[in-house]
C-alpha cells in the first residue's frame, strides 16, 4: 500500500522564534530536518510527505521549499504568507512557478480574537488562494470549530482541510462539543479533515490506542472515506509515541476497511487534495 503522510514539520529549532516550545516539550528542543525523517520514513513504508510551516514567515514557505527542492520525498509544501497583506496577490505571483507549493496555513489557533478567521480582509486572503489554486489548512482548537460553517459558506471550490480533528480533549475522554460542532461541517464537500495531531490531545504518557476510536468514528461519519488524510505530526508526535506508533494506531483502526478504502486513507486522497 502506497502511504502518503500529509502533515508533518521541519524546523531548525530557534529559542526565541519557537518560544511555544515550553519545558514540558523539551524533545523538541532541537533540529528536525529531512535526514532524520528519510530513515524513519523508509522504516515503515511511508512514501512521500506534506512539510507543514511551524513559524508565521515568508522565510518559513522559502526554507521549506528549499527542503523540499533537495529531497524528492518530500511531495509538497504548506507554507505560510500574510493572508492580510495587500500585496498578497504579487507574493503568490513570486512562487507560481514552485510545483512544490500546495498551500497555505495560518496559525488560526493562537490568535486572540478566536474569530479571527471571519475578519474581512482574511476572507480575502482566502479568495486570493483560491484563484490560484492553493490549499488551505485550518488550524483551530475546539472552541473555533463553532466559526468554521460560517467561514467555509461563501467559498464553493476552495479547497480546505481540517487539521488534528480539531483538537478535541482527548486527555479528558470529552467528546460532546467537539461532536455537536463537528457534526455541523457535514454539508461542506470541499472540507477535508486530517488525523493528525491526536496522540498529543491524548494523555502524553499513558493513552491506550482505543482512546482514539470514538473521536476517529466521528470524523468517519461527517467526512467519509474520501475526505479522510493520514498525518504523523511527526515531530509534534514525539511529545507522546514515535512515528510508527501513530502510524500503527490508524493502521489497526482501519484494519477492516477494503483495502481501496485504505488506500484513500493513506494515500489517495493526499494526492488528490494536493495535487500531487
Amino acid at each position: 500500500m502506497q502511504i502518503i503522510d500529509a502533515h508533518q514539520h521541519f524546523w531548525i529549532y530557534d529559542p526565541i522564534r519557537d518560544s511555544w516550545i515550553d519545558n514540558s516539550m523539551s524533545v523538541l528542543k532541537q533540529d528536525y530536518l529531512p535526514e532524520d525523517l528519510n530513515t524513519i520514513i523508509n522504516d515503515v513504508g511511508v512514501n512521500g510527505t506534506i512539510a507543514v510551516q511551524a513559524s508565521q514567515s515568508r522565510q518559513e514557505t522559502e526554507f521549506l521549499l528549499s527542503l523540499a527542492g533537495k529531497f524528492n520525498f518530500i511531495k509538497g509544501v504548506v507554507g505560510w504568507l500574510d493572508l492580510q497583506s495587500s500585496q498578497l496577490e504579487e507574493e503568490l505571483l513570486t512562487f507560481k512557478s514552485n510545483t512544490k507549493l500546495k498551500g497555505f496555513r495560518h496559525i488560526l489557533q493562537g490568535e486572540k480574537d478566536r474569530s479571527f478567521m471571519l475578519q474581512h480582509e482574511f476572507i480575502r486572503g482566502i479568495r486570493m488562494l483560491e484563484k490560484y489554486g492553493y490549499t488551505y489548512d485550518i488550524l483551530i482548537y475546539k472552541d473555533q470549530l463553532k466559526y468554521i460553517p460560517q467561514f467555509l459558506a461563501d467559498f464553493k471550490q476552495q479547497r480546505f482541510v481540517l487539521d488534528h480533528l480539531a483538537k478535541p480533549d482527548i486527555k479528558n475522554k470529552e467528546i460532546m462539543e467537539w461532536k455537536k460542532e463537528i457534526l455541523k461541517l457535514k454539508p461542506f464537500t470541499n472540507l477535508y479533515c486530517k488525523i493528525s495531531g491526536f496522540v498529543t490531545e491524548a494523555d502524553w504518557k499513558n493513552w491506550k490506542p482505543q482512546d482514539f476510536k470514538v473521536y476517529f468514528d466521528v470524523i468517519v461519519d461527517v467526512f467519509g472515506i474520501d475526505r479522510i488524510l493520514f498525518g504523523s505530526d511527526w515531530p509534534v508526535c514525539l511529545l507522546a509515541a514515535n512515528y510508527k506508533e501513530v502510524l500503527q494506531i490508524l493502521k489497526d483502526y482501519f484494519s477492516n476497511y477494503s483495502k481501496d478504502e485504505q488506500q484513500k486513507v493513506f494515500a489517495s486522497n493526499a494526492i488528490s487534495f494536493y495535487n500531487l
